[in-house]
């Protein structure tokens, strides 16, 4: 006879009730156990358009969080998946799941990210700024020309241009364009001082930092900037016009590699096509490469360089060798 063997009906309920409290129990610890202790702490930019995923990707990759699955799941049982704000976090592994997503919906941030390329001029800067929304550009400019702080800081020019140091800042959400620029010139002070940018080859601090500017402007490549300071030495040293593109137009447009003849001939005291020696100040904030090339550039007789359109310069003793090059690298 075959015998049937019958589960009990409470065997039956408990092993339901055990499928179904594992899963919970392991969602109720990735979502309120937080991974560590806070030691570890992570900046976190979130753009627009970057969905809860990636932001799930680079916890999880950044030791913030357990599961990318769990957050993702409490992130649309929460309805906040679609509702995360962009910005730049500063997140501990000391913070649950459910604490970090309600802070991203909220979009309280910690600090507003501002990244100032090598080489940007104060326009070009002010522009960055108010595109991100940190900044009206006509305000940022005005302080960086206000006589009361530039005289606090020690810049004894007509505005901060040159001592914007080149760097990533974490500005505090309520900053003011004078902190931002008080941060990037206390920067420079730190690190162009630091490289002895007082007096050398008979020029001051801020003529060495006017130089500095025109080289990052020219220089694309690093190795280059030493061999571009050399051919800017030569010529102020036999009182030959500089002839650099890139003042031709500051102030009027940013410098994109091509000039034309209409800017060559611009009255402007930038212009050292019209100018004799220096421009009036910097160009743009050089970064601490070009302030060493400024100050110590490589020892050549070169007097002339063009744009390879790769990247790199020819550089040249002697106006025909010059304008051979130019017609090899440019005319054609």
């Amino acid at each position: 006879m075959l015998h049937v063997i019958r589960t009990p009906r409470n065997l039956i309920t408990l092993i339901l009730r055990l499928c179904l409290a594992i899963p919970l129990t392991w969602y109720l610890f990735c979502l309120l156990v937080p991974v560590g202790s806070g030691s570890t702490v992570r900046d976190v930019s979130f753009p627009a358009g970057k969905s809860v995923r990636a932001l799930a990707l680079e916890l999880k990759s950044k030791g913030i969080i357990r599961s990318t699955s769990h957050f993702i799941l409490v992130s649309r049982l929460r309805g906040q998946a679609h509702r995360l704000q962009a910005g730049d976090y500063r997140l501990n592994d000391a913070m649950t799941p459910g604490y970090i997503l309600a802070k991203v919906a909220a979009g309280d941030v910690d600090f507003r990210r501002f990244a100032m390329p090598e080489g940007y001029s104060i326009y070009q800067a002010a522009e960055l700024l108010e595109q991100k929304g940190y900044f009206r550009k006509e305000q940022f400019l005005a302080t960086c020309r206000d006589a009361a702080l530039l005289a606090s800081l020690g810049v004894t020019a007509s505005s901060v241009e040159g001592y914007l140091f080149p760097a990533t800042y974490d500005l505090p959400l309520n900053s003011t364009e004078e902190q931002l620029i008080r941060m990037m010139v206390g920067y420079f002070k730190r690190n162009a001082v630091g490289q002895d940018v007082r007096q050398q080859n008979g020029m001051i601090r801020h003529d060495l930092i006017i130089l500095a500017s025109m080289i990052e402007k020219e220089a694309v490549s690093a190795e280059e900037k030493p061999l571009i300071s050399s051919v800017f030495h030569n010529r102020l040293r036999i009182g030959m016009p500089l002839q650099s593109d890139p003042t031709s137009v500051y102030g009027v447009r940013a410098f994109a590699g091509k000039v034309t003849k209409a800017d060559i001939m611009r009255q402007s005291p930038y212009n050292t096509y019209l100018q004799p020696g220096l421009p009036a100040g910097p160009i743009g904030n050089p970064g601490a490469e070009a302030l060493q090339a400024a100050i110590t550039p490589a020892t050549t007789d070169y007097l002339y360089f063009v744009a390879r359109q790769d990247g790199t310069h020819q550089f040249s003793r002697t106006l025909a060798e010059h304008n051979q090059a130019v017609d090899r690298f440019l005319r054609n």
